[in-house]
């Protein structure tokens, strides 16, 4: 159970990675490797917001 939750707070943008894996009492690449098993993007950013960040705007 604390697994799901953990990765649907993840995907819904309310917990980061680490916070995720930890409420889930997982290391973080266990994490990833549960969010690729549930076929959950592991980044979080969108191409704006990736944009964004390059261009320092």
């Amino acid at each position: 159970m604390r697994i799901a939750a953990a990765v649907q707070w993840y995907a819904q943008g309310i917990l980061s990675q680490g916070k995720a894996a930890e409420l889930a009492e997982l290391s973080r690449a266990d994490f990833l490797d549960e969010l690729f098993r549930r076929k959950i993007p592991a980044c979080q950013v969108t191409p704006d917001e990736l944009a964004e960040e390059i261009h320092g705007a």
